[in-house]
């Protein structure tokens, strides 16, 4: 098995990057980090993730070993195939994601093109044990959701109220979260 790859991105795709090692172009289908640690660099190193069909072998990239984690994770859940579980790991940090998981939200999962409201619900059932556990305890999550909740009314989509409100203090009141968050996008 292909675990890390380490050359140069000498073309994109729709389907990915090609990278070149020694010679040989490897074609990697890669999450938006990835391709962004590859973007102008002269060497970029991916963690890999080879996934072995009857029909094909595809490698899946990733900027560091806890994306990687989080999309083998993801690919033990019914329903989720590499495809999904790379638009799931490209579309936040695998601590965004971990945060959603321990939280129960599902909204987030539903969020990302390709996951309904059944496949989500089974993400964060069957992942909160494995990854929710090593997530730090969220404080006051009822608060977190309505703040969340409360910018998405704004007009942010989930993933953008969720970046919004890392950036704010936890420990405010929700209130004080949303008007702090929305005065940091600003």
């Amino acid at each position: 098995m292909i675990a890390r790859l380490r050359g140069r991105a000498v073309a994109k795709r729709p389907d990915g990057l090609v990278l070149d090692v020694n010679g040989v172009g490897y074609l990697v289908a890669a999450t938006a980090s990835a391709v962004h640690r590859a973007d102008g660099a002269g060497e970029v190193t991916l963690e890999i993730h080879t996934h072995v069909r009857e029909d094909a072998l595809q490698l899946y990239g990733f900027a560091d070993a806890a994306e990687r984690e989080l999309f083998e994770h993801l690919l033990s859940v019914s329903g989720v195939g590499p495809k999904v579980a790379l638009a799931i790991v490209s579309g936040s940090s695998p601590a965004e994601l971990r945060r959603a998981i321990a939280l129960e939200d599902t909204a987030r999962f539903e969020a990302i093109p390709g996951i309904g409201k059944k496949t989500a619900q089974r993400v964060v059932l069957e992942l909160k044990e494995k990854v929710g556990a090593g997530a730090p305890a969220p404080e006051a999550p009822q608060g977190h959701l309505v703040a969340r909740e409360a910018l998405v009314e704004l007009g942010y989509s989930v993933v953008d109220a969720e970046r919004a409100l890392a950036q704010v203090d936890p420990d405010l009141p929700t209130e004080e979260r949303v008007r702090e968050a929305l005065r940091k996008a600003a």
